[in-house]
């Protein structure tokens, strides 16, 4: 299997952003796409045509098995479910295919009843965002991989053939690996949402807001890059002003609990992780905090 000259057959349950993303980039690659499993009919026939090739399926079946390699692209807390049908589905057959899943935070484990019969398990999640209907790039992105010798090299495989940098971690170390995610990407997510909405409240158009807080984030992301977290580090927490950071808290009384508490934790964040004297960034934060709190 997975010989030079001969593309394996994918088979892909669950095709939902992550899950159409892989089907469409390995079928660009040459690979033949197998079942497309997603709940209801509609929905694999419209991840077929968003992959280009496969054959769609309402729920699980033998025909899942005719593929040399299983993707389960489905959320996390549905995944042992999945695999216990399949296992009662497939029995035997089982022997000798290569299951992987795409969860971030789960090992290989969770596929036990796959490999005891036979199969070769593992994972292989893209560090990436897949939002609405975008197939992302993944030229360059870290794929994390774990399991078993022959499904490690199946994902080593996959990873290349995506264009992305396949990385091996241990299973234990998935939920950090995972909540890094989480953490740099999103988080971010609500962030700009309730800033776009702040901004409409003062009379910025929605439009406007989006287009007013884009560009900040990008450059961000630029100077990241460029200088790293600390160097590119800005705003008045970074410059020790803490009489804005009182205005702010003070500005934050008239919106809900949670984007005060947030705008809190961030600040002790940042002076624990960028301040070049964290004990005496975080003693004048928690000081401010509590200035204010008394008011």
């Amino acid at each position: 299997m997975l010989a030079r000259s001969v593309k394996p057959t994918l088979s892909i349950v669950g095709a939902g952003r992550l899950g159409r993303t892989l089907g469409k980039r390995l079928r660009e690659s040459g690979w033949q796409i197998g079942a497309v499993v997603t709940r209801s009919k509609a929905t694999s026939r419209a991840a077929v045509r968003a992959i280009g090739a496969g054959q769609p399926s309402a729920g699980l079946s033998l025909g899942v098995l005719a593929a040399d390699v299983i993707v389960l692209a489905v959320p996390d807390d549905s995944v042992p479910t999945v695999v216990a049908t399949l296992a009662k589905i497939g029995g035997s057959a089982w022997r000798g295919k290569v299951v992987l899943h795409t969860s971030g935070a789960l090992d290989a484990s969770v596929l036990a009843p796959l490999a005891r019969l036979g199969a070769a398990t593992g994972s292989l999640h893209p560090m990436q965002t897949f939002g609405g209907k975008i197939i992302p790039n993944l030229g360059g992105v870290t794929i994390a991989i774990e399991g078993g010798t022959k499904a490690l090299r199946v994902a080593r495989i996959i990873a290349r053939t995506l264009g992305g940098v396949p990385v091996v971690i241990a299973g234990r170390d998935k939920p950090v690996y995972h909540l890094t995610a989480v953490l740099a990407a999103g988080s971010g997510f609500p962030l700009m949402e309730i800033s776009i909405q702040m901004l409409a409240g003062i009379g910025f158009s929605r439009r406007r807001a989006f287009r007013t807080l884009l560009p900040l984030a990008r450059q961000m992301l630029d100077n990241i890059e460029r200088i790293g977290s600390r160097a590119a580090w800005t705003g008045p927490l970074s410059r020790g002003d803490y009489a804005t950071m009182a205005k702010h808290l003070r500005a934050l009384r008239r919106y809900p609990r949670e984007v005060r508490q947030a705008y809190e934790a961030l600040a002790l964040l940042a002076g624990r992780v960028l301040a070049t004297d964290p004990s005496a960034a975080l003693k004048q934060i928690q000081r401010t905090l509590g200035k204010i709190k008394e008011e």
